[in-house]
């Protein structure tokens, strides 16, 4: 491409969903109202977590720290898609594109880490319950904690500086609702398959190793399982397991309904831009569902919560009323 008839970009225009515009306002409620629910949610496991000390174990550290990570996800995308959806600001700067696809990619990869920890602490639950507190120590599940977060964040920056370095001097227009690393590459001039490949690499050992490592530990457990003598007992264990199975059987299928729908031709661009999405909206919004609704320890929290609330209420009417008097 002759240099002098190149225009480089310095900001990209959010296209959202072009087929659907006529539903902006609709589309624009719909996903405040699954914002809010989601934040909502995750912010309560974190208050009910943080407050009440029967919660201070290392299966709900790691649920806090799932929750963070929903928390975060849904600012990094939801914020800007509403904005787009309003027609408010659709650009977004060459630095803010690449960083909030930096934070997407980082926080997702995290998450499968999280996922396989908290696969590992359920297996030493079921299949090691008398050795539990010596193995899974507090120094032991924050080191695991951290180490997750800090191998998520690492690990795309390589990739993300590269695609960084790229000449944009095409369309600036970004067919989505966010960011999407595929997307914007394919916006990029020259060739871009190495990098792509590169980056295809890390997202399959983000993706693989650790659905390998969880099989593995469900495959002890389940074994583990078997050889128990009482019904109880098995019952016992798979209701240790249900809310965690749960969340890694919706996060796969999720992500493999993205996999494949965006390989088959015939869907439409607002198909697969609603389809890509899918994955950064939904476990965030059912994961405090599901613990909340399959977890006798939340539910008791939660009362507390309640009860706490109400008894301060009653003490601030009592106060009210004898100063009245």
């Amino acid at each position: 491409m002759n240099s002098s008839n190149v225009t480089l970009h310095s900001e990209f225009i959010i296209v959202g969903m072009p087929g659907l515009q006529e539903h902006y306002s609709a589309l624009f409620i719909i996903f405040l109202i699954l914002f809010l629910a989601t934040f909502l949610g995750n912010l309560l496991i974190l208050v009910l977590v943080a407050l009440d000390h029967r919660l201070h174990t290392p299966m709900y550290f790691f649920l806090w720290n799932l929750a963070v990570l929903d928390v975060l996800m849904s600012t990094s995308i939801v914020p800007k898609m509403l904005a787009v959806f309003l027609h408010h600001d659709r650009t977004i700067s060459f630095t803010g594109c690449f960083v909030q696809m930096y934070f997407i990619i980082s926080l997702g990869a995290t998450e499968t880490y999280l996922v396989a920890v908290m696969a590992y602490d359920r297996y030493v639950a079921v299949v090691k319950p008398l050795h539990y507190n010596t193995i899974m120590t507090s120094k032991v599940y924050i080191t695991m904690s951290s180490s997750v977060w800090v191998l998520g964040f690492l690990l795309p920056i390589l990739s993300i500086s590269l695609a960084s370095t790229l000449r944009f001097c095409g369309s600036n227009y970004v067919l989505h609702c966010f960011c999407d690393y595929p997307t914007i590459m394919s916006l990029a001039c020259g060739e871009t398959a190495g990098q792509v490949n590169f980056s295809l690499f890390l997202v399959m050992i983000s993706v693989y190793f650790p659905l390998i490592f969880i099989l593995f530990s469900y495959f002890r457990i389940v074994r583990s399982v078997i050889k128990m003598k009482t019904v109880d007992s098995r019952k016992k264990a798979f209701s240790m397991c249900s809310s965690h199975m749960t969340v890694v059987f919706l996060y796969y299928v999720s992500t493999a309904v993205v996999y494949i729908g965006l390989r088959v031709e015939n869907i439409p661009p607002d198909g697969r831009i609603f389809i890509g999405g899918l994955n950064y909206f939904l476990t965030p919004l059912v994961n405090p569902i599901i613990y909340s609704l399959r977890n006798e320890k939340i539910k008791a929290a939660l009362l507390k919560l309640h009860l706490r609330r109400l008894i301060f209420l009653l003490q601030h009417w009592y106060t009210v009323n004898c100063e009245m008097y």
